[in-house]
């Protein structure tokens, strides 16, 4: 018996992200877009919303709307705000998420892992480009022989939240390998503090929010003879995401012992968990 498609929701379709992500899952022959939520969109095709073709599938408000008829997946990229109402209704509707989405603390998404599991559903939460994976894998391994690293993230203007996500998740994952070393503590900064950046679980964070730029997030180590630099740089907003979206929803919908339930922090935790990685 042939295996039915994924049913995916896609939610923040005329976004950066949502515009690659939309005929990706059109393409696939797995997956099934049905259901897409914008609410600059609402009442038009996806498709041609975005223009592309038409795909059959009306774009809504409120991801309770596209519950309705059926989602195996929901993969979100919309704003921090909605995406709180969408986690809480995915979790009320027992549907799995990617949470594209950025802003999220770590406390936030630790409260959201009793919840997913009790509805035995997962989330999977970061940035899912592979390089940004590879970059967050190989900095981890480079912290536990290094004592001195810092985290710089550079993305576009309008980007509302500092750190970013991927800069953010970055140095939690990093404090829980080791604090870094600071010769000078925050506090006996001479002149202004800020300068040294934010304080993230014990590492130092700098944003830089300017033109040119999608998002770039580097990581980067000091001895005092040498240095070794780490740097993840999306070159375009969106299709940087896509892949590694679309094998996550892939691995939530696993049935059986293999199932994603609760948090997952981040695609490289299911790119190099011991076999059951997506590559």
């Amino acid at each position: 018996m042939t295996k039915p498609p994924l049913r995916i929701c896609l939610s923040g379709v005329t976004g950066g992200v949502g515009r690659a992500l939309l005929p990706a899952i059109v393409a696939e022959p797995d997956l099934e877009l049905v259901g897409a939520v914008a609410r600059s969109a609402a009442g038009r095709d996806a498709g041609e919303a975005i223009g592309q073709p038409a795909t059959g599938v009306t774009v809504v408000t409120d991801v309770e709307d596209a519950f309705r008829s059926g989602v195996d997946v929901l993969i979100d990229y919309s704003v921090y705000e909605v995406t709180k109402e969408n986690l809480a209704k995915a979790i009320a509707h027992k549907v799995p998420v990617v949470l594209g989405t950025t802003g999220f603390s770590a406390s936030e998404l630790e409260a959201l892992d009793a919840p997913a599991r009790q509805a035995g559903i997962g989330i999977v939460t970061g940035n899912f480009s592979l390089t940004a994976a590879l970059l967050q894998h190989f900095a981890l391994f480079a912290a536990r022989h290094l004592d001195h690293f810092e985290v710089i993230d550079t993305c576009k203007p309008t980007k509302p939240d500092a750190p970013s996500g991927t800069a953010r998740e970055l140095a939690e994952k990093l404090a829980e390998v080791k604090r870094p070393k600071l010769e000078v503590p925050i506090g006996e900064i001479h002149g202004e503090p800020a300068a040294r950046g934010a304080t993230v679980e014990g590492v130092q964070c700098h944003s830089l929010r300017l033109p040119g730029f999608a998002s770039r997030v580097e990581a980067i180590f000091g001895t005092g003879t040498e240095r070794l630099k780490l740097c993840h740089e999306a070159i375009t907003h969106g299709e940087p995401f896509v892949k590694g979206s679309l094998l996550a929803a892939r691995k939530l919908a696993e049935p059986g012992e293999t199932r994603i339930t609760g948090v997952v922090r981040g695609l490289d935790t299911l790119l190099f968990a011991g076999g059951n990685g997506l590559g």
